[in-house]
């Protein structure tokens, strides 16, 4: 296959969980939630909403809401992903639409050089995150992308074979 830098930047992303001392240059934050705005939406009616963390004070504060407090205190930059319940139309499709801004996040994450990883267990700290950064009910709380520059860039990951994942072809 001819060289495609869209597949190769799937094909290379990795979760990164550790990362350097390096701050994150606020033009590069802005690029990777672009990069989430332009996810693909139902009607596009673009529910997400995005917070940026970088005070070590604040950030310290998400740390005992979760088990991975160690990625939290590493990362450069924490951003929360929230969707606006008052602008969903289809809880499914918004939901499905939510995943595709992450995903998007993540891939420009990588094709900048830095590293992130997607949280999901924090979830559970909803409430407790959306007070901690003063947000109405009308946001619900579905991931925070942690990242930073990547302290490794060794991560390895296998997939299962393509055989075993298709269910029906006709």
């Amino acid at each position: 296959m001819a060289e495609n830098p869209v597949l190769e930047a799937i094909y290379s992303r990795r979760s990164v969980r550790e990362y350097t001392d390096e701050p994150v240059d606020d033009s590069l934050i802005r690029e990777i939630i672009k990069a989430g705005m332009w996810a693909p939406s139902g009607l596009n009616n673009q529910p997400w909403r995005f917070a940026i963390v970088k005070s070590p004070d604040l950030k310290a504060k998400f740390e005992p809401l979760t088990k991975y407090s160690r990625i939290i205190k590493g990362a450069a930059v924490l951003l929360p992903v929230f969707i606006d319940k008052e602008a969903m139309y289809h809880p499914v499709k918004d939901h499905q639409a939510i995943g595709a801004c992450l995903e998007n996040m993540l891939l420009a994450i990588h094709s900048l050089g830095l590293g992130g990883v997607w949280l999901g267990e924090i979830l559970k700290s909803d409430k407790e995150i959306r007070e901690l950064l003063g947000l109405g009910d009308n946001l619900e709380l579905m991931a925070v992308i942690a990242l930073g520059h990547p302290a490794r860039k060794d991560q390895k990951s296998r997939r299962k074979p393509m055989e075993e994942l298709i269910v029906f072809e006709g």
